[in-house]
């Protein structure tokens, strides 16, 4: 079977995947917002840069404005979607794109933060599917130019997580992971609760820093202020995981128990987590940004409510303190508003 595949935001991780799967020869259209984006992927196809020579190329896309759907509506019936738009775009995405759905046709939430309860209240839960993307650090830098700053994942690393809501594996989310093996690493999960918020874990530890700061991600490693702070953000986010019920799996490589232990000062704990922490700094170019950071340099919205905003709402429900998560929504929101600039200093003094 040669699935009919769309993909609803085609920008950074939307249009990586993309170009990887028309590579392969798979039927997918790429749909975006961003007219120019949409031109020059049409007109001079749409370049990777990687890590690596292999990575690093440009392929032919088919590709659609989001107004020029109503084209193709009596000629193409997608057999599931890509949702990898801004968490706050997904209701109205998925609105539009359900109508180029078949009958059995289903979505596939390739997003940030935990958005499939948003996409089932408008197809239903029986058309929904999640797919995480870890460390995967890519970044669309212009038209049609997209980026990825970390070596792929491969062997040594899952990059995509495709799960049922219920837990169970089925032949669809088996269909998807191996279409995703043809980018990067891909794998069936049963814990798709449990790996959704293990890594909105590491949203919330890394994107909101960068934003507020200014900074690359090897940057606030290396600096001894905030990288704590970093695992002081993940220990609440984590406390808060496992009063809720979800099993939590490693977090960027560390044991959620370590993070919690280390902010709780367990010297040999902090020892093991920053040891992760600087060894995947070796994975990293320099130049790479969380996308929360790449949001703030190109006067976009950010998602902090719906990743470190959604840790607070989720704290409160337990009662249990998320200062840290507080402050940094804080910091983030200053800078969106424009009352200051991206600096250090504005995650200092919480």
């Amino acid at each position: 079977m040669n699935p009919k595949i769309a993909i609803v935001g085609s920008g950074a991780l939307g249009g990586h995947v993309g170009a990887y799967l028309a590579r392969a020869g798979t039927d997918v259209t790429l749909i975006d917002p961003w007219p120019e984006h949409v031109e020059r992927m049409r007109s001079s196809g749409l370049t990777l840069q990687g890590q690596t020579e292999p990575e690093c190329f440009t392929q032919n896309v088919t590709t659609l404005h989001i107004t020029e759907l109503q084209k193709i509506a009596n000629t193409r019936n997608f057999d599931f979607a890509f949702i990898s738009v801004k968490s706050y775009d997904t209701i109205w995405a998925t609105e539009m794109i359900r109508a180029y759905l078949t009958s059995t046709g289903f979505i596939v939430s390739l997003q940030n933060g935990m958005n499939e309860e948003r996409i089932a209240a408008v197809v239903g839960w029986g058309k929904v599917l999640g797919c995480i993307a870890s460390t995967i650090s890519v970044e669309l830098d212009g038209p049609g130019h997209i980026k990825r700053n970390i070596k792929l994942g491969g062997a040594q690393h899952m990059i995509f997580r495709i799960g049922e809501p219920h837990g169970r594996f089925s032949q669809r989310a088996c269909m998807v992971a191996e279409l995703l093996s043809l980018v990067d690493s891909a794998s069936v999960t049963t814990n798709l609760w449990g790996e959704r918020w293990s890594k909105l874990v590491v949203n919330c530890m890394r994107n909101p820093i960068a934003a507020a700061t200014g900074r690359g991600g090897n940057a606030n490693d290396s600096d001894d202020y905030t990288r704590k702070l970093s695992l002081r953000i993940a220990a609440e986010a984590i406390t808060v995981g496992w009063a809720h019920g979800f099993e939590l799996e490693n977090i960027y490589g560390m044991s959620p128990e370590d993070v919690v232990r280390a902010v709780d000062g367990d010297s040999d704990a902090m020892d093991r987590v920053e040891s992760h922490l600087f060894e995947n700094m070796k994975r990293r170019s320099n130049q790479q940004r969380p996308s929360m950071g790449q949001d703030i340099e190109k006067s976009r919205r950010t998602e902090i409510d719906f990743l470190n905003g959604l840790v607070v709402e989720k704290a409160a429900e337990v009662n249990i303190d998320a200062s840290a998560n507080i402050g940094i929504i804080k910091a983030v929101k200053r800078v969106e508003r424009g009352e200051c600039s991206p600096s250090v200093k504005n995650v200092h003094g919480f």
